[in-house]
């Protein structure tokens, strides 16, 4: 389907859907090693505070990457994915030995689940789509509400500025383009919705959830793909320690693709 008409589509759910039959969210995190770091890194930060016998929500969970992580590692993961592409990808990799409870589903409405719940909620895809503020907010209240009162949501968010750099590399005529508003600097928001530093914040202060760390979770490494793929094994690592190292840094949160959130109710 041309992106075009999926641009029109004015169904929130059916859009989604046909956003990921043209994307594909099966590879994003693991077809290379530059694209491997914001799994590392977000990876790195969940298991800090993951407890022997925790029960995990991974809410928009796509292709199934960081619930089938952790169930591999013994953890109780249920899962809710909306996108039929992503459904049947996650479906495929299932096997006996994982506990995943897969289930399709909107993130607005987890009324199947009931309150004070799950201990560590992982909320990575659906703040990439809700155009509307109140879904946003019903959204990430929803994540409250199911989380326990002492656990953890880890939010994700597509930071709005470093994309001009990211669309520049693809495409060195990116500044002549029409994808952003050429007076406000404004991304057209599509396929994907994205937001600032600020306005990633803003939207959780809204919903009164206590922000406890900040994370550049990929930082430059899109801009650096070559580079990144090109390095031996012990240039890797070192890098990634690098980036472990500087990704808490408020002067690097803006240069960063994607941005975590840990919170707490």
């Amino acid at each position: 389907m041309e992106i075009e008409k999926i641009r029109e589509m004015k169904n929130e759910t059916e859009r989604v859907n046909a956003v990921y039959n043209w994307f594909n969210e099966d590879s994003r995190l693991n077809w290379c090693k530059a694209a491997r770091i914001e799994f590392i890194t977000t990876t790195s930060y969940i298991d800090k505070y993951l407890k022997y016998g925790d029960r995990i929500l991974d809410i928009g969970a796509g292709a199934g990457e960081y619930s089938l992580h952790y169930a591999a590692k013994g953890y109780d993961v249920t899962s809710v994915e909306l996108a039929d592409a992503n459904i049947e990808a996650f479906k495929k990799k299932i096997t006996p030995n994982l506990k995943v409870d897969l289930r399709q589903g909107n993130a607005i409405d987890l009324s199947v689940f009931d309150d004070n719940t799950f201990d560590i909620v992982l909320l990575f895809g659906p703040l990439y789509h809700l155009e509307k503020e109140c879904d946003r907010q019903k959204c990430i209240k929803e994540a409250m509400r199911v989380c326990k009162k002492d656990g953890t949501i880890f939010v994700a968010f597509i930071n709005h500025d470093m994309i001009f750099l990211t669309e520049f590399y693809r495409c060195n005529t990116y500044f002549k383009e029409h994808n952003y508003n050429h007076k406000t600097m404004k991304l057209d928001n599509f396929p994907f919705i994205f937001f600032t530093v600020d306005e990633s914040k803003c939207m959780l202060n809204k919903a009164s959830m206590h922000i406890e760390k900040i994370i550049a979770s990929d930082g430059a490494s899109e801009l650096l793909t070559d580079k990144i793929n090109e390095m031996d094994e012990e240039s890797y690592n070192q890098y990634i320690k690098y980036h472990l190292y500087i990704c808490e840094k408020p002067e690097f949160l803006g240069m960063s693709n994607h941005l975590l959130y840990i919170c707490k109710k």
